[in-house]
């Protein structure tokens, strides 16, 4: 769903006891990096065993007829997974909507002035249904309270990630004008737009992808020594070997404000010393840790 549908690189990976949900057996997390460096925990899935059946008594009979507690899990997906989309590609300009998660993924703003009004507008609407026919979610923006340019900011800050300009002198030469969200513009031929917007709009999503994930490939270090791990911790991510230790663990917190955001199920196996008091690794591999939200 992260990498997919909203263009997020995601880790993925176990938390650590301290850092599990309370009662769960074990937590499963997917950690983001926001564009400050700082980490955000983009969702969640708790399994709680049978610790909660028992304390609420929740049972059911089971195929040899006799009462057994259930097995129940925790899943959570929600507004932090929209906080991330928001915080991983938003801009100055305001946001930019991944293309398969955006409720318009092309907008058509007419330009036009008193009697071209009538004609830009017909054409502007043809378009919108040849788009429309093809699986795009557009949005014809014909209303006349607001000129191009205010209309021109408003769809940049809600992140639509395809703007098509139409004009007196791009309609007589048949073509419009393409803005894309992530900057780059084109004149496009009135009749080859369709055809070739949902390959855009694939590219688009894959463009923001790369640049999320160079963004999170340049800030996150491998790191053996404390006051290497307090810097880096400043700019994003370090990844160290720990001990295991909770109150090692909580030290690190208490003197960095950084925590485990996650044991990840990739990396190479290795062996080292704890990044703080220099014991064995007792994972087997370096973790994952950052500020966060």
């Amino acid at each position: 769903m992260a990498r997919d549908y909203a263009a997020l690189p995601v880790w993925e990976g176990l938390k650590t006891e301290s850092e599990k949900f309370a009662g769960a057996e074990y937590t499963i997390t997917i950690e983001g990096i926001m564009r400050d460096g700082k980490a955000l925990q983009v969702g969640t899935s708790h399994f709680l065993g049978q610790n909660f059946a028992k304390a609420f008594g929740i049972s059911f009979q089971d195929r040899n007829s006799k009462n057994s507690f259930v097995w129940t899990t925790s899943w959570g997906l929600s507004t932090r997974f929209i906080g991330a989309i928001i915080m991983t590609h938003g801009d100055n300009q305001g946001l930019i909507m991944p293309p398969r998660l955006a409720p318009i993924q092309t907008v058509i703003v007419p330009i036009y002035k008193g009697e071209t009004r009538a004609a830009i507008v017909s054409a502007a609407g043809g378009l919108r249904d040849e788009l429309h026919a093809a699986g795009v979610r557009v949005y014809l923006d014909d209303r006349d309270q607001y000129s191009p340019g205010y209309k021109f900011n408003e769809w940049e800050l809600k992140g639509v990630p395809f703007r098509v300009e139409l004009g007196p002198r791009d309609l007589e030469q048949g073509q419009v004008v393409l803005k894309s969200r992530l900057g780059e513009r084109e004149t496009v031929a009135l009749s080859a737009l369709t055809t070739g917007m949902q390959e855009r709009l694939a590219a688009f999503h894959q463009a923001l992808y790369a640049r999320a994930l160079d963004y999170r490939d340049r800030h996150v270090w491998a790191v053996d020594d404390y006051q290497t791990f307090k810097a880096r911790i400043e700019e994003g991510f370090a990844e160290a070997f720990h001990c295991g230790d909770p109150v090692c663990e909580q030290g690190i917190k208490d003197e960095t404000k950084a925590t485990i955001r996650c044991i990840p199920f990739s990396g190479t196996e290795a062996e080292g010393g704890c990044v703080r008091c220099g014991r064995k690794s007792a994972h087997g591999k370096r973790l994952l840790f950052a500020k966060a939200y």
